[in-house]
């Protein structure tokens, strides 16, 4: 779906929205309030399924590269992803700070699909020096919950340029395990609104 998004007036988000889940917050601190990434929401509904857009230009925070917020889906749904353009790792955790569950990553290129369970928390994270695009489906009546995240410093690892890093503020974290982003976008998405 080809959409001008120069006509769109955008949600944005800037480093003072974000703060909190930094893995270095000695940057953090003393990090100037910059710009970070552009939301383009609403941009179709179809059966009861809302369409974004997300930009996020490349970006370090300290050793840690530039991420979304985090979230979980209030009210139990999940959400497709589709690049379309550069690349991102889509990080997906099940449970909260006393016991991760389950936690997983997928390193997704322009074209890839990458599906985000319902009931899972999620961050994107941009580690290319180049714009990451990237469109998602989910539920029109989605409301993200960031508390988790918020509480937590982020999510239970940090992409960094040493790799992944634990966070410390989770007591419980299983091993990090990687799947394969999907080709195409399912037909049937009726799976993404609650069950």
């Amino acid at each position: 779906m080809e959409i001008d998004l120069t006509k769109i007036t955008p949600d944005v988000r800037h480093l003072d929205d974000v703060r909190m889940v930094l893995a270095d917050q000695e940057f953090a601190k003393t990090a100037e309030n910059v710009e970070l990434y552009k939301m383009y929401r609403k941009l179709e509904i179809k059966g009861g399924l809302r369409y974004d857009v997300t930009v996020i230009p490349p970006r370090m925070f300290g050793n840690e590269f530039v991420k979304t917020k985090g979230h979980i889906h209030a009210g139990f749904y999940g959400e497709v992803y589709m690049v379309l353009e550069g690349e991102g790792i889509y990080f997906a955790q099940l449970g909260d700070e006393n016991e991760i569950k389950d936690v997983f990553a997928v390193h997704g290129k322009k074209g890839d699909v990458i599906i985000i369970p319902a009931g899972y928390g999620h961050v994107t994270i941009n580690p290319s020096d180049s714009v990451l695009k990237t469109a998602n489906w989910i539920a029109e009546k989605d409301q993200g919950n960031f508390s988790m995240f918020e509480k937590n410093q982020g999510e239970c690892y940090y992409y960094t340029t040493e790799g992944w890093v634990k966070n410390p503020k989770y007591k419980h974290v299983p091993e990090l395990r990687f799947e394969e982003p999907l080709k195409e976008v399912p037909e049937d998405l009726s799976f993404l609104k609650a069950k």
